[in-house]
Protein backbone atom coordinates (compact mmCIF):
# COMPACT_ATOMS: atom_id res chain seq x y z
CA UNK A 1 0.00 0.00 0.00
CA UNK A 2 2.85 2.42 0.81
CA UNK A 3 4.73 1.69 -2.41
CA UNK A 4 1.37 2.04 -4.36
CA UNK A 5 0.92 5.67 -2.23
CA UNK A 6 4.88 6.48 -2.96
CA UNK A 7 4.44 5.91 -6.60
CA UNK A 8 1.39 7.96 -7.02
CA UNK A 9 2.87 11.12 -5.09
CA UNK A 10 6.11 10.90 -7.96
CA UNK A 11 3.67 10.33 -10.56
CA UNK A 12 1.57 13.64 -8.88
CA UNK A 13 5.12 15.68 -8.46
CA UNK A 14 5.97 15.08 -11.73
CA UNK A 15 2.83 16.49 -13.36
CA UNK A 16 3.24 18.78 -11.19
CA UNK A 17 6.69 19.80 -12.26
CA UNK A 18 5.64 19.13 -16.11
CA UNK A 19 2.62 21.59 -15.73
CA UNK A 20 4.88 24.13 -14.45
CA UNK A 21 7.48 23.78 -17.24
CA UNK A 22 4.40 23.76 -19.77
CA UNK A 23 3.22 27.07 -18.29
CA UNK A 24 6.66 28.36 -18.36
CA UNK A 25 7.56 27.19 -21.60
CA UNK A 26 4.51 29.19 -23.20
CA UNK A 27 4.93 32.75 -22.74
CA UNK A 28 7.83 31.99 -25.14
CA UNK A 29 6.07 29.86 -27.54
CA UNK A 30 2.98 32.84 -27.94
CA UNK A 31 6.16 35.43 -28.82
CA UNK A 32 7.32 33.13 -31.05
CA UNK A 33 4.36 32.83 -32.85
CA UNK A 34 3.28 36.51 -32.63
CA UNK A 35 7.27 37.28 -33.73
CA UNK A 36 6.91 35.10 -36.87
CA UNK A 37 2.90 35.61 -38.02
CA UNK A 38 3.49 37.49 -41.06
CA UNK A 39 4.69 34.09 -42.61
CA UNK A 40 6.85 31.77 -43.68
CA UNK A 41 10.91 31.93 -42.56
CA UNK A 42 12.76 33.56 -45.55
CA UNK A 43 16.47 34.68 -46.13
CA UNK A 44 14.72 37.60 -48.27
CA UNK A 45 13.76 40.61 -46.39
CA UNK A 46 13.62 44.34 -46.68
CA UNK A 47 16.78 45.99 -46.18
CA UNK A 48 16.97 50.25 -46.08
CA UNK A 49 14.01 52.47 -47.55
CA UNK A 50 15.13 55.84 -48.90
CA UNK A 51 11.82 58.14 -49.83
CA UNK A 52 13.65 61.52 -49.32
CA UNK A 53 13.40 62.00 -53.19
CA UNK A 54 11.23 64.75 -53.51
CA UNK A 55 9.79 66.06 -57.25
CA UNK A 56 9.23 64.36 -60.06
CA UNK A 57 12.17 64.55 -62.25
CA UNK A 58 14.33 61.69 -63.08
CA UNK A 59 16.96 61.79 -60.95
CA UNK A 60 14.72 62.28 -57.82
CA UNK A 61 12.55 59.47 -58.35
CA UNK A 62 15.31 57.03 -58.63
CA UNK A 63 16.96 58.44 -55.42
CA UNK A 64 13.53 56.80 -54.23
CA UNK A 65 14.11 53.32 -53.16
CA UNK A 66 13.39 50.13 -51.43
CA UNK A 67 16.21 47.62 -51.01
CA UNK A 68 15.43 43.88 -50.80
CA UNK A 69 18.25 41.83 -49.02
CA UNK A 70 18.92 37.95 -49.37
CA UNK A 71 20.40 37.32 -46.06
CA UNK A 72 21.01 33.97 -47.18
CA UNK A 73 24.01 31.73 -49.06
CA UNK A 74 22.32 30.36 -51.48
CA UNK A 75 20.50 32.71 -54.90
CA UNK A 76 17.10 32.78 -54.75
CA UNK A 77 14.87 33.46 -57.89
CA UNK A 78 12.43 36.31 -57.16
CA UNK A 79 10.09 36.08 -60.29
CA UNK A 80 6.54 36.33 -59.06
CA UNK A 81 7.46 38.61 -55.77
CA UNK A 82 5.89 41.45 -55.30
CA UNK A 83 6.79 44.50 -53.36
CA UNK A 84 3.99 46.75 -52.42
CA UNK A 85 2.99 50.24 -50.37
CA UNK A 86 -0.01 51.17 -48.32
CA UNK A 87 -2.20 52.83 -50.92
CA UNK A 88 -1.48 49.48 -53.13
CA UNK A 89 1.02 50.66 -55.76
CA UNK A 90 2.73 47.05 -56.44
CA UNK A 91 6.23 46.45 -58.06
CA UNK A 92 5.91 42.88 -59.30
CA UNK A 93 9.83 40.95 -60.03
CA UNK A 94 10.38 39.57 -63.22
CA UNK A 95 13.36 36.60 -63.66
CA UNK A 96 15.57 38.17 -60.89
CA UNK A 97 18.14 36.01 -59.81
CA UNK A 98 19.14 37.83 -56.02
CA UNK A 99 22.83 35.72 -55.18
CA UNK A 100 23.28 35.23 -51.70
CA UNK A 101 24.24 38.01 -49.33
CA UNK A 102 23.42 40.37 -51.83
CA UNK A 103 21.14 42.81 -52.19
CA UNK A 104 18.79 44.80 -54.77
CA UNK A 105 17.36 48.44 -54.50
CA UNK A 106 14.19 48.84 -56.47
CA UNK A 107 13.57 52.60 -57.56
CA UNK A 108 10.69 54.30 -58.36
CA UNK A 109 11.64 56.07 -61.52
CA UNK A 110 13.19 54.69 -64.76
CA UNK A 111 16.53 53.04 -65.51
CA UNK A 112 18.25 50.42 -66.91
CA UNK A 113 18.02 46.89 -64.87
CA UNK A 114 21.16 45.67 -63.61
CA UNK A 115 22.04 43.20 -60.55
CA UNK A 116 21.79 45.59 -58.25
CA UNK A 117 19.29 47.88 -58.98
CA UNK A 118 16.07 47.38 -61.20
CA UNK A 119 13.07 50.38 -61.75
CA UNK A 120 9.51 50.57 -61.24
CA UNK A 121 9.28 52.96 -64.96
CA UNK A 122 6.67 55.55 -62.15
CA UNK A 123 6.43 58.66 -63.24
CA UNK A 124 5.33 59.97 -59.53
CA UNK A 125 6.55 59.49 -56.22
CA UNK A 126 5.15 56.44 -54.03
CA UNK A 127 6.69 56.35 -51.14
CA UNK A 128 5.29 58.73 -48.14
CA UNK A 129 6.60 59.70 -45.59
CA UNK A 130 4.75 57.89 -43.31
CA UNK A 131 4.44 54.46 -45.52
CA UNK A 132 4.62 50.52 -45.13
CA UNK A 133 6.71 48.37 -47.66
CA UNK A 134 5.08 45.06 -47.82
CA UNK A 135 7.04 41.98 -49.51
CA UNK A 136 5.58 38.97 -50.43
CA UNK A 137 6.71 35.63 -51.94
CA UNK A 138 5.17 34.43 -55.36
CA UNK A 139 2.30 32.75 -53.36
CA UNK A 140 1.45 35.75 -52.00
CA UNK A 141 2.79 35.20 -48.53
CA UNK A 142 4.10 38.36 -46.65
CA UNK A 143 7.43 37.34 -45.73
CA UNK A 144 8.60 40.88 -44.50
CA UNK A 145 7.37 44.57 -44.17
CA UNK A 146 9.13 47.99 -42.98
CA UNK A 147 7.01 50.89 -41.56
CA UNK A 148 8.07 54.32 -41.31
CA UNK A 149 6.90 57.86 -39.99
CA UNK A 150 6.84 59.82 -37.03
CA UNK A 151 8.30 57.48 -34.48
CA UNK A 152 10.99 56.26 -37.20
CA UNK A 153 11.59 52.98 -38.93
CA UNK A 154 9.80 50.07 -37.46
CA UNK A 155 10.28 46.36 -38.89
CA UNK A 156 7.95 43.45 -38.91
CA UNK A 157 8.75 39.61 -39.63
Amino acid sequence: MSASLATRRTLAGLLAAGALIGAAAMPAAADDQRRNHRGPHSSIVIGDVENAGRGRDHRALNREWVEVKNTGRHSVNLRGFTLTDRDGNRYRFQDFRLDGHSSVRVHTGSGRDTRHDVYQDRRHQIWDERDTATLRDNRGNVIDTESWGRRGHHHHR
